[in-house]
């Protein structure tokens, strides 16, 4: 079984939707994954898979080498890091941005009476420095603007330093700017030998960050491709994703994608 995820024909299936269909994935220690895919393709549900908060209505799903439906879970997802927009939501708007992101050492969501020591503090700050966001250590949560909730999310993410690091669409939202400077930390991330395998999902391949290394293509809940991102990101898989044709460049370290347009002019012969 593979180091970090294992999904064998795995399927989710709520009331008559299947919202997957006979996956298979792998993931392997410091690989850097990026999930790509329309609304409802499914990658959502599966990064609920990975980061062992929902199972499988069928197939068998491995997560750091053990068994969904054979493990605990609330041993198994301290080891894991996730960002994501339900986690956002459970965080209180008045928690100071400090304790935001030393409570993920507990596996908690808004301060209560646990206590932190100097090393966990100084972990926190050293987090949010590398994120850009060592200045809001002291702000109100609900006081961030968007693209600051995201580095300091995924800073929270980091905290434990998890085995895998799951990332739910973290540049949703933001304008240019702050998705530029989110993806370039993000790539700074995943060029780290150390960080742990990341498997990031998004609508955009100008949201994939430098270094990272496979894709998985998803629509309607199953697999179109997937493999290194050199040879499976194409034109080709991506059209047959996104179900428009689509052309495909790259440039230096990142990618584009736009629709296909028929030259202006032409007419249809009658």
């Amino acid at each position: 079984m593979s180091d970090v995820l294992a999904l064998a024909d795995v399927s989710v299936v709520r009331g008559n939707k299947r919202l997957l269909d006979g996956v298979d994935w792998e993931v392997e220690e410091g690989e850097r994954w990026v999930v790509l895919g329309p609304n409802g393709a499914g990658k959502t549900t599966l990064l609920q898979i990975a980061a062992a908060r929902i199972h499988p209505s069928g197939g068998v799903a491995g997560v750091l080498s053990e068994v969904l439906g054979a493990v605990d879970v609330f041993e198994l997802r301290p080891r894991i890091g996730l960002a994501s927009a339900t986690i956002a939501e459970r965080i209180p708007n008045g928690e100071r941005v400090g304790d935001v992101v030393v409570t993920a050492a507990y596996g908690m969501v808004g301060r209560w009476r646990e206590s932190y020591d100097e090393l966990d503090h100084g972990r926190a700050k050293e987090l949010l420095d590398a994120l850009g966001a060592g200045h809001l250590v002291d702000r109100r949560f609900g006081t961030l603007s968007e693209g600051e909730r995201k580095r300091v999310q995924i800073a929270r993410a980091l905290m434990t330093d998890p085995e895998l690091m799951l990332l739910d669409e973290p540049a949703a939202g933001l304008d240019l700017g702050g998705r530029e400077d989110l993806v370039s930390r993000l790539g700074e991330i995943a060029l780290d030998i150390e960080a742990p395998a990341l498997v990031l999902v998004t609508h955009h391949v100008e949201e994939i960050p430098a270094g990272f290394t496979d894709v998985l293509l998803l629509r309607d809940g199953k697999v179109v491709a997937a493999g290194p991102l050199e040879s499976t990101l194409t034109a080709e898989n991506l059209s047959a994703t996104f179900g428009l044709e689509l052309t495909l460049e790259r440039v230096g370290d990142r990618w584009a994608a736009r629709a296909v347009q028929p030259p202006r002019g032409r007419h249809a012969a009658g």
